[in-house]
């Protein structure tokens, strides 16, 4: 009797170990494939990341806003001709230079608003340059192999008891689920910093309709520091990437036990996640934009 008792106890432990085993097995699998996608789709382009949404925006750039921009130009520079006229002593001292001057700063603007798109498109291959030059220069994998580290410590679960291994079970469970939240917010900061570009995108003829005023042109000259801050946002999140990859490849020497192991790995997910949501202000505030 003692034997049959002994044989069903030990094939509940067997039963909970490999449990447990899947458990371990499946924590990182969602966190692997979000932190190893973040390179690809932060250095896709507005026009690569959703060819149909990038079309879209394009048509209302260009058939909305810019007869917009449009009438505030020749606002600007209907209001830039009358101040110079009138900053020269009411007509005294005008010159023939100046007609030149405003001549060329007309040019300029309506050749800035007939490129908006394209000048701004070319900000963001400047950032997808920045992206893959910043992605060939991390040097470890982010993938965490979690069954190989499980089978390390495989001898370790064999000597505990059942309840032991049922409370580890638990705390795995516990950070089985923040790590398959903190992958699904991985995507929300990728999603929203693109959609985020195709806003300001759909309005870029407007700032820059206002570029070549003195009143005027700190429209335009923020809204290129905008550009200029989610381009090179992509560069901050793939500074964080390759920190927690050189994290997590120490996670299997650092921990010395599962208790510690099971922290180390909800706790680099978790700060990977809160410093994606920081990039933004990062970007922001290195390039003065508001």
């Amino acid at each position: 009797m003692d034997d049959i008792l002994d044989s069903i106890g030990e094939a509940i432990h067997d039963f909970f170990v490999d449990a447990c085993g899947g458990l371990f097995s499946g924590i990182f699998d969602d966190a692997n494939a979000a932190t190893g996608e973040i390179a690809n789709k932060v250095s896709l382009t507005p026009s690569a990341w959703n060819p149909g949404v990038f079309a879209t925006v394009q048509d209302i750039s260009n058939n909305v806003v810019i007869p917009i921009a449009g009438l505030i130009i020749t606002y600007v520079l209907v209001y830039e001709l009358i101040s110079m006229i009138v900053e020269k002593n009411n007509m005294h001292d005008i010159d023939t230079f100046m007609f030149f001057k405003y001549m060329f700063k007309s040019c300029t603007a309506v050749m800035l608003l007939s490129h908006t798109f394209e000048i701004t498109m070319a900000i963001f291959d400047v950032g997808h340059w920045v992206v893959q030059q910043a992605a060939s220069s991390i040097s470890n994998d982010t993938n965490v192999d979690v069954t190989d580290i499980f089978n390390n410590f495989r001898s370790t679960i064999d000597s505990m008891d059942t309840g032991q291994i049922i409370l580890l079970m638990l705390e795995a469970g516990v950070v089985g689920i923040a790590v398959k939240a903190i992958a699904l917010l991985v995507n929300v900061v990728l999603i929203n910093r693109m959609i985020e570009i195709y806003m300001y995108c759909s309005a870029a003829p407007i700032p820059f309709a206002t570029m070549t005023n003195r009143e005027w042109g700190n429209i335009g000259t923020n809204y290129i520091r905008s550009l200029l801050s989610l381009a090179f946002q992509g560069l901050f999140i793939m500074v964080i990437v390759g920190i927690y990859s050189e994290l997590v490849q120490n996670i299997s020497t650092a921990a010395t036990d599962l208790h510690s192991l099971l922290m180390q790995i909800g706790m680099y997910s978790l700060v990977l996640c809160l410093t994606l949501f920081k990039t933004s202000s990062i970007s922001k505030s290195i390039f003065n934009a508001r």
